[in-house]
């Protein structure tokens, strides 16, 4: 099996007008926000998920707006987010997903050793009750794909319903991702 990247990066004078439009709103604020990890290559080819959702751009653009409501602003800390993205990144083998996350996990505050625990599964590093609880379903998330009666149970007394549910859903877009990204052999940009 190839590690090589199965999706060319599209040129913008190449683009449908779908694809353009889509292809804007990714380069545009997203791209010129102060991110750290790169989004866009040199050539103006999109890094990470953002080049598959071009062939398909009614559905990139969705990928897209969800991606923006679960990065922020509801229940889900900084810390928390980004620790339960890193779960699913490091269960499905996300190197992008790793990449990006992590950098954003550091600015939000996710220490070195954090991060060496992430990636190795363990989750014995979070001593916040809170967070041990958000790292602890998204593994058995990851791993069983369900939550049993009396993890169900555990998990609403922690979160409450609201943010499980929020919980639920960052964590099935970034498995999305990471399934888009695995069979597009998508990795970290060469430059970084």
């Amino acid at each position: 099996m190839t590690d090589a990247p199965r999706l060319r990066k599209l040129a913008a004078a190449d683009l449908e007008p779908g694809q353009l439009a889509l292809y804007e709103a990714i380069t545009g604020p997203l791209a010129q926000a102060p991110l750290p990890f790169q989004v866009v290559d040199a050539a103006g080819g999109l890094e990470g998920p953002f080049n598959g959702y071009l062939r398909q751009p009614i559905l990139g653009t969705a990928l897209l707006a969800l991606g923006s409501a679960v990065g922020g602003g509801m229940s889900l800390s900084g810390r928390e987010r980004e620790l339960a993205i890193l779960v699913v990144a490091a269960h499905q083998r996300g190197d992008f997903m790793r990449y990006a996350h992590e950098a954003i996990g550091l600015e939000v505050g996710l220490t070195e050793v954090e991060l060496e625990a992430l990636r190795g599964g363990r989750l014995d590093v979070f001593v916040d009750e809170h967070e041990q609880a958000v790292a602890q379903i998204t593994q058995q998330l990851v791993t069983s794909g369900d939550l049993d009666d009396d993890a169900y149970r555990a998990a609403v007394d922690a979160l409450g319903e609201a943010t499980l549910f929020e919980l639920l859903t960052l964590v099935g877009f970034y498995f999305t991702l990471a399934l888009q990204m695995r069979v597009f052999r998508v990795g970290v940009p060469a430059d970084s």
